[in-house]
């Protein structure tokens, strides 16, 4: 959808009328310009299993708060973000980005989310837009809404019915995930078709999950005694190249992946136990409550995190690259440690964020393609 800025509900006024009727909501409005760990939090906590806290991070947010505890936000002006249906848009120096844009379920039907919208697109106004794209709108009803609080009309309709990509899935263990995967594929699911199921143990249960669905199980196994490194990395590249994937999935893949695997395979995601930060050089991030909890990455973050009584874990898939668990996030959701003892009973607790992260990182990875 797209709305243009002349109006002037639009115009110089137009933020101090959002200031005032935020104020009537019992909030405040805060800009943010810029990466924000309190916001995205409490994004990824408020909006689960989406991935709106990366796009907020790409651009500007206008933030309402009550009592100093965000209530909403409205992000506009994102640079950068990969979707297929901005390609037409992308380069258009006149049209700005607005969303993504919540609100929470206590604060909806008042004045706070008409307060939020009008901030943001007047804030895209100022900055020299003479439109705001509205992308992915998705339902009739927020058309509509858009349509009488913006102006905002439909220009192009988006259609997601295409062949499902092709993939195929490295796993260790008793393939858990993957099975979900597996259960999942069909029309309208995850657009995805699994090619094969590679596993480096003989006996993983991943490879019983495939055969179980019909996909090729593939065991490659490092005989350590006999093999070197170099040698079982090239029987795994050999053996993959031989499935054609356009994405490879690590769901539970316990090794290490040389340079010449990411060469070869690019398009690699991973899903890791914790709650990492949305900077890949960070080394800590801000929970939804507010505390700074380390990134624990690596092979044993559950583990970690009842050993440190991290009190916040989660669910993170993200690209694979050489940097271990610090590829670009797709999609992150936190988890309370709670009064887990032990790191089977927390890793039960993250297993549900996993599936939900997996499939919602799926997703962002074929709308970006």
């Amino acid at each position: 959808m797209l709305a243009a800025l002349d109006d002037e509900r639009f115009g110089a006024a137009a933020l101090a009328r959002a200031h005032d009727a935020a104020a009537r909501a019992g909030a405040v409005l805060r800009r943010v310009d810029g990466p924000d760990d309190r916001l995205a939090a409490w994004i990824d906590l408020t909006f689960p299993a989406s991935w709106w806290s990366t796009e907020a991070r790409a651009g500007s947010s206008w933030v309402a708060e009550r009592d100093g505890r965000i209530a909403g936000f409205a992000a506009f002006g994102a640079r950068g973000l990969r979707y297929a249906w901005l390609r037409a848009w992308r380069e258009r120096a006149d049209v700005g980005l607005f969303g993504p844009f919540g609100i929470e379920p206590s604060a909806r039907g008042d004045s706070l989310g008409d307060a939020l919208l009008i901030a943001a697109l007047s804030s895209l106004r100022a900055s020299g837009c003479a439109a705001a794209l509205i992308p992915a709108v998705g339902y009739q009803g927020l058309e509509r809404m858009y349509a009488a609080r913006a102006g905002a009309v439909v220009v192009e309709r988006i259609d997601l019915d295409r062949a499902p990509f092709r993939a195929t899935i490295l796993a260790s263990g008793a393939g858990t995930n993957a099975r979900r995967i597996l259960e999942r594929m069909g029309p309208g699911a995850a657009r995805l078709e699994v090619a094969a199921l590679i596993a480096n143990d003989a006996n993983a249960g991943a490879l019983t999950a495939a055969r179980d669905h019909g996909v090729e199980a593939l065991p490659i196994v490092w005989d350590r005694a006999g093999e070197s490194r170099a040698a079982f990395d090239a029987r795994l590249i050999e053996a993959l190249e031989r499935t054609r994937p356009q994405l490879v999935l690590l769901l539970g893949w316990m090794h290490l992946l040389p340079d010449a695997f990411l060469e070869r395979f690019a398009e690699t995601i991973n899903v890791h136990p914790a709650y990492l930060p949305l900077d890949p050089d960070a080394d800590s991030t801000i929970a939804p409550d507010g505390t700074v909890v380390p990134a624990l990455r690596g092979a044993h973050a559950l583990r970690d995190a009842v050993r440190d009584r991290v009190p916040w874990t989660g669910a993170t898939v993200h690209e694979v690259t050489g940097r271990t668990d610090r590829g670009r996030v797709l999609v992150r959701m936190p988890l309370a440690v709670g009064d887990a003892a032990s790191e089977a009973e927390l890793r039960e607790r993250v297993r549900p964020l996993e599936f939900a992260a997996v499939d919602s990182a799926i997703r962002r990875w074929t709308f970006e393609r």
